[in-house]
């Protein structure tokens, strides 16, 4: 073997080890940071997109997402319906049944407007009036409205034949804008919680115990059925084992060293209690009229005074928001009007 072999082979023997110390000393990379509100598109904008194909205006807020947000929070979803069944409890008479008129408010408080359609009879006279879903009802560019139906079908009405009630929008004003938006990303956030929670117990992700053997003549059957009866087993809960045999091991030749204490450093309930809270405050609603649990034992006050302010400076409101723009339609006459009982409870 002559000089330049050995050189050759020398530089292989030298270069070899530093490339396994450049893998072993490799960085480890984290994933990139999260956007704090990735879906704030969602609910930033400053003009409609108008849909030509089918000459409807498209909603400023996505109403799959208003659609969902009950379903996805227990405070949200219980506060929306409340709303709506606080309004509708008033009503004494009018062109609705007691069931159109609440779901005509439901969709008022989720979707911040509400289509009433004008029915009318063979001589094009007004005799009743329905509330359209808010979810798959859009703005006609004349002000009508569009209907979205199964396989691309829609349904129109003319401009006439409809009432618009909005909630106003400082953007725009051919939507209405739902008022609780602002509590979005807390109810968001209560829903992460809740999930993270559920995942952290179904996953398996901590464990009951863990047995650890260091017996080099274990009987590979004794093992194998030792391990099968902890894997069907189930610990305290939720809480999963662990079995480990590292023959001729040493003590604390294994070692689990978790990333995050979750019992000391639990932060679920104070997640939950503050995005409740927030949502509470986005409606406006008062803590003792929505089921909440009081933590102390002064309580949360007179329930009785609590509705009688929320009827006065949010019920009261919504119920003439609406009864007013369908009084003020000059086809609809004094047996159509929506009467409300709006007097104080007692």
């Amino acid at each position: 073997m002559d000089n330049a072999e050995l050189n050759q082979n020398a530089e292989q023997l030298t270069d070899q080890p530093h490339d396994q110390q450049g893998k072993q000393n490799a960085p480890v990379v984290f994933g990139l940071p999260e956007q704090v509100m990735p879906d704030m598109w969602l609910t930033d904008y400053d003009s409609l997109f108008y849909n030509d194909m089918d000459n409807y205006w498209e909603p400023p807020v996505d109403r799959h997402l208003l659609a969902n947000l009950p379903r996805r929070n227990a405070q949200h979803g219980g506060i929306v319906h409340s709303r709506a069944n606080m309004a509708a409890g008033r009503f004494m008479s009018g062109g609705m049944s007691a069931q159109q008129v609440q779901a005509g408010f439901l969709n008022l408080v989720q979707f911040g407007d509400v289509a009433i359609l004008k029915i009318r009879n063979g001589f094009g006279q007004v005799v009743r009036l329905f509330p359209l879903p808010s979810y798959r009802t859009r703005v006609a560019g004349d002000g009508g409205a569009v209907v979205l139906e199964r396989n691309s079908q829609v349904k129109k009405y003319k401009k006439r034949d409809i009432i618009w009630v909005r909630q106003y929008d400082p953007v725009q004003q051919v939507y209405g804008l739902a008022d609780y938006l602002g509590g979005l990303q807390a109810t968001l956030l209560n829903e992460d919680a809740t999930l993270f929670r559920r995942k952290y117990f179904l996953n398996g992700a901590h464990m009951g115990f863990i047995m650890y053997a260091t017996d080099p003549n274990l009987d590979p059957d004794v093992e194998d059925d030792i391990k099968e009866k902890i894997q069907d087993s189930k610990g305290v809960g939720n809480f999963r084992s662990l079995f480990v045999n590292i023959p001729n091991g040493k003590e604390k030749g294994l070692q689990i060293i978790p990333v995050g204490n979750f019992e000391s450093k639990d932060e679920f309930m104070n997640v939950k209690n503050v995005s409740a809270q927030d949502i509470l405050n986005a409606h406006r609603f008062p803590p003792g009229l929505a089921g909440i649990i009081p933590a102390n034992n002064a309580g949360l006050g007179d329930p009785t005074k609590y509705d009688a302010m929320y009827f006065k400076n949010e019920t009261k409101p919504l119920i003439k928001l609406m009864s007013d723009e369908v009084a003020r339609d000059p086809e609809i006459g004094s047996k159509l009007q929506l009467n409300f009982d709006l007097e104080p409870s007692a």
